[in-house]
């Protein structure tokens, strides 16, 4: 089956239908503009429901040191995703920092954003393609809905392993990883009944879409 990760959850019922339908990770989300934002302490509440061989992945945006540390102290992540605006150098730093491994989410356009990924191969643990926010459209970096050009991917060799996301949804999920190549994909809005609130059925039935394949 291809790997999925529901991101941005927020509540008990969204984690149990995304672990019944076999999610292999579960996003918490900890940039303050997003209307998936959860605090740390009933982050750390969400964690501690999710089992033993589902991942809690935390997403941050351009954090500071002291707002990892402090949520990182207190949220059990197995992984960081970094979906801002952060180089090679700061992905690495992250990681001999903190000491977890970390993903980095790139916004593609077009095929010259995918050839600028190419610089966090050696330096990301994995690496995460969303769809690039046109201008004016939205001030987060992801969550917007909106799906590139999947056939970029086609074909392309990455060193480390990698995930789809960006306007996915139980519809399309499986045309997009038959154009792509996905073998991990990545969902937040597709699954949602409105903004930061995920619908268990909408996850079940993305689930469902992949087991298809």
């Amino acid at each position: 089956m291809i790997q999925a990760k529901i991101c941005g959850v927020r509540t008990p019922d969204a984690i149990a239908a995304a672990v019944a339908g076999g999610a292999r990770a579960i996003g918490l989300v900890f940039f303050p503009a997003s209307p998936r934002a959860v605090d740390p302490s009933f982050a750390a509440e969400l964690a501690r429901q999710v089992p033993t061989g589902v991942q809690v992945i935390g997403l941050f945006v351009d954090p500071q040191n002291d707002d990892l540390e402090r949520i990182v102290g207190q949220v059990p992540l197995d992984m960081v995703q970094l979906h801002g605006s952060e180089t090679p150098e700061r992905v690495a730093d992250v990681k001999s920092r903190f000491g977890l491994p970390v993903m980095k989410a790139i916004a593609i356009g077009d095929a010259a954003d995918l050839e600028r990924a190419r610089s966090f191969e050696l330096v990301a643990d994995r690496l995460l393609f969303d769809a690039k926010a046109p201008a004016g459209v939205s001030s987060l970096p992801g969550g917007n809905g909106l799906a590139f050009d999947w056939t970029l991917l086609a074909g392309q060799r990455w060193s480390r392993p990698w995930m789809l996301a960006g306007g996915l949804n139980p519809d399309n999920v499986a045309a997009a990883v038959r154009a792509s190549g996905a073998q991990a994909v990545d969902v937040s809005s597709g699954v949602e009944d409105r903004p930061g609130h995920k619908s268990p059925a909408k996850i079940s039935a993305f689930l469902a879409a992949l087991r298809s394949l």
